[in-house]
């Protein structure tokens, strides 16, 4: 068990346009909790059609989506209208209250929902603290504001003593 434990994601990934959403599915997630930014798309862009193509194919598989931000309404609104999802902006990530907040607008549970985010500190420990499945992606942009530059340094040695336990886990079975 590594001091870094309670930052751990459960899963560490590439995108959020190469997981199987089928098989989340079939393992009982019905609510999906989204960051925007280097989560969907690069730092600060409008939605794409990429985008909107993910969020009707959840919702043709049977998932409530919600976007999960700190970012101002003007920024979350637009982008929530785009992809017809739910939001909440202004989310004080990685306090809880509004994840929890964020699962009662799908009627979801915080046991049937994940989160999908890329940053360690506000995202995967908001979900963490709130008792939501995590999933972190490696951004999509590298561009980013200095003070998620100087985060992401940070955040560092926690996936690598993530990734190392995760393939001694691996290797164990």
């Amino acid at each position: 068990m590594s001091i870094f434990s309670n930052l751990y994601p459960d899963e560490y990934r590439e995108s959020v346009y190469t997981l199987n959403f089928e098989e989340y599915y079939k393992m009982g997630y019905r609510g999906i909790l989204f960051d925007i930014d280097n989560t969907l798309v690069p730092h600060g862009a409008p939605s794409t059609d990429k985008a909107v193509k993910l969020f009707e194919k959840l919702r043709i598989l049977g998932f409530h989506t919600c976007l999960i931000s700190n970012n101002k309404e003007p920024r979350v609104k637009p982008f929530a209208d785009a992809v017809k999802s739910d939001y909440v902006y202004n989310a004080h990530k990685p306090m809880k209250k509004n994840y929890i907040e964020a699962v009662k607008k799908m009627g979801t549970e915080t046991d049937n929902t994940m989160f999908i985010g890329d940053q360690i500190f506000t995202d995967v420990y908001g979900a963490k603290r709130a008792g939501i499945y995590s999933v972190l992606l490696k951004p999509i942009n590298p561009k980013e504001e200095i003070q998620i530059v100087l985060k992401r340094y940070l955040e560092k040695p926690i996936i690598n003593s993530f990734l190392k336990q995760a393939g001694s886990r691996k290797n164990a079975h």
